[in-house]
């Protein structure tokens, strides 16, 4: 079953309809779905699909010459002398039909053969550009697709008329794989899979989610159980460093020197291998929120929570499971969630906040939102916010505490959190929200709707649309 992507599927679509010359640049990180995206708008158009392979030019050339002459003949009679000639069999073939051709991991063919991008691009200004022609070129290198597809070094640099870049779904998009599922139970899901496609279908909403974690995570032969390293092995040339540094994000090491000392390596080079890791979509660089970027206060975070899931519970331990046993494993693993689930709240909480600002029913437009730490110049230690946003301007605040624990959110907890957002004075207008697992005690609820403070329990999460 094809699941969301109705903005993506509606854009495809958009461009399929137009008569002229359209040229897109889809893009994203392995396993997002881009090839699931294409085959579902490919179901309801005739279309040429060709999907590269890691092989050499000749035999990619050879697979696109067969993949064109059945398209339009229903027969092969023979590889094309190079791609310029296939291309330009392609243009033969336009009529008032228009013509949809999606070129699949385009970076398999480009590494290797530097010059299809200039052929490409010469073929686009001088056969294609007033034709009836919709060309995709889908990539899952980013830094590939970025750089050399769109860079502005590249021949093709300018003559994609739209781009898109495959974002991962967020916890209410996800939620969508589990309908059996409690509201708790999707979101436990989306903090242990994320929003990937490809890995939210590892699991089913008929078996209890220790049941997953043991069958789809733990179990020899699972898809799920050497993800990450093969995903890894695919990217990347020594997948130990990287491991070594995910190993020290996951259990708690977030600034750079950190990081840096916990796996013996000099910070220039894990600066680089941070860098490439962010490139794929793996990790992050998170300020202060309101901050600049350029702050030294900048920290590192997992954005991929299976990749968190993985190297927080599973890498370490791989050993000690085995012993234990699968069920027994997943069983451990379940009790130690709701400390894990702390961090993945605040990200759904933040979620919700945009979905809620795209609906425009914030107090305003947050210009900037998400975690805020630094030193309380009251106490000369250090204090933080669950989620902190601003407007443009630095005059509205919206301040958010988020529990994601087994008991209602208490009297103390609200007192700590009012006390920490005193330190903000610079906010003319406050809003605060207040977001738990377990709901409120009598006298949170009480004195929050006195002082005109939002409280959001977990079934609200899931009434925004």
């Amino acid at each position: 079953m094809f699941i969301g992507r109705e903005k993506e599927l509606s854009l495809l679509e958009t461009l399929h309809s137009s008569s002229k010359f359209a040229y897109l640049v889809l893009y994203g990180r392995r396993r997002i779905g881009k090839t699931s995206l294409l085959k579902e708008f490919s179901k309801s158009h005739s279309v040429i699909f060709y999907s590269a392979q890691a092989k050499n030019d000749s035999l990619n050339l050879a697979d696109f010459s067969k993949t064109l002459q059945m398209y339009f003949t229903g027969t092969t009679f023979g590889t094309f002398s190079d791609w310029k000639a296939a291309f330009t069999y392609i243009t033969s073939q336009v009529s008032e039909k228009r013509i949809t051709l999606i070129i699949d991991e385009f970076p398999f063919i480009a590494e290797v053969n530097p010059t299809i991008k200039s052929i490409l691009q010469h073929t686009i200004d001088h056969q294609w550009k007033e034709k009836n022609l919709f060309l995709i070129l889908c990539g899952s290198s980013v830094s590939f697709m970025e750089t050399e597809v769109m860079g502005s070094k590249s021949p093709l640099y300018g003559r994609s008329t739209s781009n898109l870049e495959l974002q991962s779904f967020d916890y209410l998009q996800s939620a969508a794989f589990f309908p059996n599922y409690s509201n708790e139970e999707k979101l436990l899901s989306y903090g242990i899979l994320g929003g990937i496609p490809c890995y939210l279908q590892a699991f089913s909403d008929a078996s209890p989610l220790a049941q997953n974690i043991a069958q789809n995570i733990l179990s020899m032969g699972s898809f799920l159980k050497d993800e990450t390293q093969n995903l890894l092995k695919m990217e990347l040339r020594e997948p130990a460093v990287y491991n070594s540094i995910f190993e020290a994000i996951a259990t708690g090491s977030s600034r750079l020197n950190d990081i840096a000392q916990k796996i013996h390596e000099e910070q220039s080079k894990c600066s680089k291998y941070i860098g490439t890791l962010k490139t794929m979509k793996l990790i992050e660089k998170i300020t202060p929120s309101g901050e600049k970027a350029s702050s030294k206060k900048s920290i590192y975070m997992i954005s991929d929570n299976f990749f968190m899931f993985w190297y927080h519970f599973i890498f370490s331990n791989r050993s000690y499971y085995e012993l234990l046993g699968e069920n027994e494993s997943a069983q451990e693993i379940m009790e130690q969630l709701p400390l894990y689930m702390g961090g993945i709240f605040e990200k759904i909480c933040t979620e919700y906040l945009v979905r809620l600002a795209k609906l425009k029913k914030l107090p305003f437009i947050p210009h900037t939102i998400g975690r805020w730490w630094g030193s309380d110049p009251r106490t000369k230690k250090e204090n933080d916010i669950d989620i902190l946003a601003w407007d443009k301007h630095h005059q509205n605040a919206i301040f958010c505490e988020c529990k994601f624990r087994n008991k209602p959110f208490a009297m103390d907890e609200y007192n700590d959190f009012m006390r920490a957002t005193e330190i903000h004075t610079k906010a003319e207008h406050r809003f605060y929200y207040l977001f738990s697992k377990s709901g409120f005690s009598e006298s949170v609820t009480t004195r929050a709707q006195n002082e005109g403070v939002i409280l959001v329990n977990l079934d609200d999460l899931f009434l925004v649309m």
